[in-house]
């Protein structure tokens, strides 16, 4: 346990504290108290262990009275500047100059939280210095252009122009609202509460965000940023006494205690089921038949009965989102709908259980909620199926005692869980932390009719429920529009000469106070590293080339807390050209068709009974400095205890050998799916799929990807539905093909990262599944890896399309991308420090602050030479690419002096160390394995960074010059943007 709170709590010396109640947190190796300050009301939760990944978040409850995005609009103010540091943006001079591991702002329906997180002492204290003057003393006070710039504002270049809104919040939000599926989330919610504050949007509805005054703005500000209105939450090895005594004399006694009226009032529950119709814009390319969403909603119970809400998403799992969940297919057998999907959603004081049936029709609705209903009823009377409560429940145990969230921090993911009991009763912080008792318990409530009586409870009888028809409309993006352009063009004509130059004037204010950097002495504020801060010595690579009776492993010796985490690669080099569009396919659809004996239900049962889960997907692996050379590789993926090592091989043997490729029905179901599910990232994620469409038009591996998994890929499977009776036997001879082809003893590798008794258990597992595979293995001398897995030999047509992409949304997605390899560059480590600075100076400054973006992204260090730049959610499209033609010019004449330099050095650090989970450093070292990355590149790279000076960053212009001049242009936009600058397009067309 963390310091000192394990031996003696009592000695812990907090006068200005009154500790409420603590909790031994075995789950998690941790101890939790939870105080409360005397003077202020402040309440504050610790949960202490030896976890060095330290988090600090202060959140408020912030239950919003309309939808004009008054809290949303607040968390992205309170970072732009503060008493003690009054820099104009300290959010991103940390973003620029800190070691953090996580450092943003999150707005939810009813509160707002800032979290932080950093490994190191000094910057943590930093971080938390800088976040608790920026919520408490804003200099939103004493700049209303702060609340302009990332809230709303009109703007009117000259008396001449269009009047028009921009500022940041709406421009996220209008991308947020371009998203079907958004929409009827949104609208999902707002129908089941239209008594309380979860029956308005948080984030703001672009209608109504610019009804949103600056006096109502600070107003919101001071009710509910109050101490007595706090929750802070501490995690991670930190004297826990010294934090807790700062926050109390920086901050904390400086308040006294304040009734702040937050309390989120229940919904009374409905007398019956309402139904509810609603739009939503399509393109003129789609076709409004099969484009309705229809939904089921119900309210369930309170997120503070922690066990209840572990069960229902146990029951989401069992009756919905499992491979052959029985409502799921008894909904898609009854042909409602092309995709069935389901959330739960506890993140709110009264959680919400939501059945979607997607491309359906309106006239479906009384059909979809009749078998909704018998399906539950048979279910009921029947009983669930035993082995899919305890794999759906296996899963989630798995999950939870792993707690590998990736490249987030664990703590940040149990604060966040936290507050879903928290927040709503002050004597439930720790609810959520108990994961292993109440999986037991609910394992012992199977065959027990818990269950069923919850579906019969909460599912058939409840009252409080609504039905959703969200339709779609061609042309409604279009006449939202004009409605909103003439509104404005009526407002402005009503202004006078007087009034129309003061808009004119505050445009031009607005834009140099925009432009007028911090002040030194403002920049100086804000605490900075130095470089003797960041760690000596990069992560180290874990790769131990072994044989396996011939076979060729890679073992990645990590603590892994006795789960394995294993890759089957199959070598694609013989794979015809012809048959790579199936390539992906092939990877849905293995583990989610029926096998010789298994249904699909079944085989899902088994995988998560077993397993920590298990997938099948294309991996890319990209050669240093070489863009044409990538090889390619199709991975059958697992996790899984030690002892279970040999199940894993079982099950994907099952899937490999006997799966039954040949259910033509089952097939036009997944295609269907998976296009769907394409169809919704596309919607969401238009900068990658902007970025990944770009990359096609300029190396082979780029054009791969595409055909594999990007919008060539989408049309494919598009083709593949309409055609789908007279194709069908095609694909069933082109999946079987490409299995023949692929799963061969002759062309695997296996990556295992664990430690050595869990490579034990693989030498003893791993022949009998080889021994299954086709082929011939030379028993006589096995093949290094490298000969194994080959490079690709496929022959693209690759050439350049600068497409633009139209459909129904209100933003872009503009990228630019080029390969500086190919044009004669190589890589150096200050391309990294180049990326710090154009993501948070020059891209951040132009496309986001100025252009009302809600995003940019660039890459200038691509392993194989790739280097970006993109926008996210952009109101903008010429200006846009005119920023990143002029970023060459920023570049040649960079200027920063000694301070800057250094944290410009120190943000690259931070990501180049973040903290990785054992699956990560498995991944990592393999990636670095294939690509030939070494150590001594690593470390060269390293030094390249933290020696990075302002001339080697203007030597790097000519590489950002090639984004530009190579004229590699892909938009994903509004279909007007689109056609009003078609000249900038060797192509505009419909995204679907």
């Amino acid at each position: 346990m963390s310091r000192c709170v394990k031996q003696s709590k009592e000695l812990l010396h907090l006068p200005a504290y009154q500790l409420e109640y603590e909790e031994e947190l075995n789950d998690s190796k941790s101890l939790g108290l939870v105080f409360r300050h005397k003077k202020s009301g402040a309440r504050i939760c610790v949960v202490s262990n030896e976890d060095e990944n330290k988090v600090f978040t202060i959140g408020f409850r912030t239950p919003p009275k309309n939808s004009t995005g008054v809290a949303h609009i607040i968390e992205h103010t309170v970072l732009c500047g503060s008493k003690e540091f009054p820099a104009k943006d300290p959010f991103i001079e940390l973003a620029k100059g800190s070691l953090n591991t996580f450092l943003n702002a999150m707005t939810y329906s009813d509160k707002t939280i800032y979290p932080v997180a950093s490994c190191n002492e000094k910057d943590f204290q930093n971080l938390i210095h800088v976040y608790m003057d920026a919520v408490f003393h804003p200099n939103i006070y004493y700049r209303r252009e702060i609340f302009e710039q990332e809230g709303w504002h009109y703007e009117l270049e000259d008396l001449n122009s269009e009047l028009k809104y921009n500022g940041i919040v709406y421009s996220e939000m209008k991308g947020a609202f371009s998203s079907p599926e958004q929409q009827l989330f949104r609208a999902i919610q707002a129908s089941l509460f239209p008594d309380t504050p979860y029956g308005v949007e948080s984030g703001g509805d672009p209608d109504y965000v610019p009804d949103l005054s600056y006096e109502e703005f600070l107003e919101f500000h001071k009710k509910f940023y109050h101490p007595s209105n706090s929750y802070i939450y501490l995690y991670g090895d930190m004297d826990v006494e010294e934090k807790l005594n700062w926050l109390d004399e920086a901050y904390l006694s400086n308040y006294d205690i304040l009734k702040v009226d937050s309390e989120i009032p229940m919904q009374k529950a409905f007398d019956g089921p309402k139904k509810i119709v609603s739009l939503y814009p399509l393109s003129d390319s789609e076709n409004e038949v099969d484009n309705t969403y229809l939904s089921y909603n119900a309210v369930i119970g309170s997120s503070i009965d922690t066990t209840q809400c572990m069960a229902f998403q146990i029951l989401e799992a069992a009756l919905l989102s499992a491979p052959g969940a029985p409502l799921k297919q008894a909904l898609i057998d009854a042909g409602i709908g092309k995709d069935i999907l389901s959330s739960y959603e506890n993140e709110i004081l009264q959680p919400t259980f939501t059945i979607i049936a997607k491309n359906a029709n309106e006239e479906q609705l009384e059909k979809f909620l009749s078998v909704i209903t018998s399906t539950l009823e048979a279910i009921v009377k029947d009983g669930l199926n035993e082995k899919s409560l305890l794999a759906a429940i296996n899963n989630l145990e798995f999950r939870y005692r792993e707690a590998d969230f990736g490249q987030f921090p664990k703590g940040l993911l149990f604060g966040i869980q936290m507050f879903g009991s928290w927040l709503y009763d002050d004597t439930k912080a720790f609810d959520y932390m108990h994961g292993n008792r109440v999986f037991q318990f609910l394992k012992s409530k199977i065959n027990t009719g818990y269950y069923e009586d919850l579906i019969r409870n909460y599912l058939i009888n409840n009252t409080h429920v609504t039905h959703m028809v969200l339709k779609p409309k061609k042309g409604l993006t279009g006449e939202r529009e004009a409605k909103l352009k003439e509104k404005l063009e009526q407002y402005k004509n009503s202004l006078s000469l007087e009034e129309k130059e003061a808009i004119v004037a505050s445009t031009k204010h607005l834009k140099e106070y925009q432009e007028a950097p911090s002040t030194k002495e403002e920049l100086e504020k804000i605490p900075l590293l130095t470089i003797d801060d960041i760690k000596k010595d990069a992560h180290p690579l874990h790769n131990k080339e072994c044989s396996i009776e011939n076979l060729p492993v890679l073992h990645h010796e990590v603590f892994t807390n006795g789960i394995a985490y294993i890759k089957c690669m199959f070598d694609l080099s013989k794979v015809p050209e012809e048959l790579v569009p199936y390539l992906n396919l092939l990877a849905t659809v293995l583990g989610y068709i029926d096998t010789e004996n298994y249904s699909f239900l079944e085989l899902s049962n088994e995988i998560n009974i077993h397993t920590g889960g298990m997938s099948a997907e294309l991996i890319t692996f990209n050669k240093k400095m070489d863009p044409d050379t990538y090889t390619p590789v199709f991975s059958m993926s697992g996790k899984v205890l030690y002892s279970k090592i040999d199940k894993l091989f079982e099950l994907i043997r099952e899937i490999v050998h006997h799966s039954k490729l040949g259910d033509t029905k089952r097939l036009f179901e997944i295609i269907r799916e998976v296009k769907s599910r394409i169809q919704m990232r596309m919607n969401s994620a238009g900068h990658s799929v902007a970025v990944d469409r770009a990359f096609s038009y300029i190396t082979q591996s780029g054009y791969y990807t595409e055909e594999t998994k990007g919008i060539r890929y989408f049309r494919f499977l598009s083709t593949l539905e309409q055609e789908f009776e007279s194709r069908k036997e095609e694909i069933v001879t082109s999946l079987r093909k490409l299995s023949e082809i692929i799963f061969t003893k002759d062309g695997i590798v296996i990556s295992i990262t664990a430690e050595q008794d869990g490579f034990t258990q693989l030498t003893k597992a791993l022949p009998g599944f080889t021994d299954s595979l086709s082929g011939t293995l030379d028993t006589s001398k096995g093949k290094t890896i490298k000969e194994t897995l080959k490079a690709a030999n496929f022959n693209f047509p690759v050439e350049k399309l600068n497409e633009g992409f139209m459909y129904s949304g209100q933003v872009q997605y503009v990228a630019r991308c080029a390969n500086f390899v190919n044009a004669g560059f190589k890589p150096n480590g200050a391309l990294k420090v180049l990326r710090t600075i154009m993501s948070y100076d020059y891209l951040w400054n132009n496309v986001r602050v100025k252009g009302g973006a809600y995003g940019c992204m660039c890459q200038f260090a691509g392993l194989d030479g790739s280097a970006y730049m993109v926008s996210y959610r952009d109101p903008n499209l010429t200006e846009t690419d005119e920023t990143y033609r002029k970023a060459y010019e920023y570049t040649e004449k960079f200027t920063t002096d000694e301070r800057d330099m250094t944290k410009y050095i120190i943000g690259t650090m931070s990501s180049v160390d973040t903290p990785l989970t054992p699956m990560m450093k498995g991944s990592r070292s393999l990636g670095a394995y294939m690509s030939g990355t070494t150590m001594e590149d690593i470390n060269r790279d390293r030094v390249e960074i933290l020696s990075t000076t302002q001339d080697e960053i203007r030597m790097m212009a000519p590489i950002v010059r090639e984004i530009y001049k190579a004229d590699n242009l892909c938009v994903i936009g509004n279909e007007e943007k689109i056609k009003k600058n078609e000249q900038m397009f060797h192509e505009i067309k419909a995204l679907f």
